[in-house]
């Protein structure tokens, strides 16, 4: 096992969020997933949504969307499901849903601390985060009536508006394209999609940029990602060696945002480098072998 993984690890066993310990012991030590759900639970409210400041930037404990996301983006990574937990979360955002989409967030979220980029503009319904939810639902095979809804809302959009000029919004739009059955047309959109992307705002294709913003890894996160021939292999390792050179001292990886807090500082630096990890590692630039102790 190499130092750089060990290092991972042991700054994920110290800081780390009991969801992503959990997760860790999932991904890499063949912990059944059960520990996931039962962490995650921790964070479902009796709307069947999920709030409590799973996604970390806002410590609101109401329901809202983007929780709901990120509790489906845990049971994908831990490769397992609970069934009605997700049928309950689908039942939360039907009740939420606007012309077939739901908001990131809703006012409720000023009532509590949150970075300050979680704003007014997180409470308008779009594809961000409709279509990483549907492209989620669509991977965890749960089927439930607000997914049908939901995914005629994307499609639609996709066919008669402009695509988004925000990077965020395209990586969910790849999420859905991913995942949707309709494989032809998915295929078909990819490439105007990969266009948009490269002339996004928050899109860092410079492994250099030191600014915030989402690189080619954060759409083609594992190494058999159907996105990453949308990059060239030469501009993907760039980006790998960008993400070794990141890791720090502590055996974790930074933040390039403000968090509302040291909390949630240290809740976000668990994420970041439980996924730094797990890309290192499909990629073949870690080894997760055997402890030596």
């Amino acid at each position: 096992m190499e130092k750089r993984f060990v290092d991972g690890r042991d700054f994920i066993r110290c800081a780390g969020r009991l969801l992503e310990r959990r997760l860790f012991a999932t991904c890499f030590e063949a912990a059944p997933g059960t520990g996931v759900l039962d962490a995650l639970r921790g964070y479902r409210n009796d709307d069947g949504g999920f709030g409590h400041g799973l996604e970390p930037d806002k410590r609101c404990p109401a329901s809202l969307p983007i929780d709901v996301e990120c509790a489906l983006q845990a049971m994908v990574t831990a490769r397992t499901v609970d069934p009605a937990l997700v049928r309950d979360a689908c039942d939360y955002l039907a009740t939420v849903t606007v012309g077939g989409a739901v908001p990131l967030a809703f006012p409720v979220i000023e009532d509590y601390p949150r970075a300050e980029h979680w704003s007014d503009w997180t409470y308008e319904p779009g594809l961000n985060p409709t279509a990483g939810i549907v492209g989620l639902l669509y991977e965890l095979g749960v089927e439930h009536p607000w997914t049908a809804t939901a995914s005629a809302y994307v499609w639609t959009t996709l066919d008669t508006v402009d695509l988004p000029a925000d990077a965020h919004a395209l990586s969910e739009v790849l999420g859905f394209l991913e995942h949707t059955p309709e494989r032809g047309r998915a295929i078909a959109a990819a490439d105007r999609v990969r266009d948009a992307l490269t002339k996004a705002s928050w899109f860092r294709l410079d492994p250099d940029d030191d600014a915030y913003g989402l690189s080619p890894l954060s759409v083609a996160p594992s190494a058999d990602s159907p996105w990453r021939g949308l990059f060239g292999e030469d501009v993907i390792q760039a980006h790998l060696d960008r993400l070794e050179r990141d890791q720090q001292d502590d055996g974790g990886w930074p933040v390039t945002w403000e968090p509302p807090g040291q909390a949630a500082l240290g809740e976000w630096r668990g994420i970041v480098t439980l996924g730094s990890l797990r890309t290192l590692v499909s990629y073949g630039r870690l080894s997760p072998g055997p402890d030596p102790r």
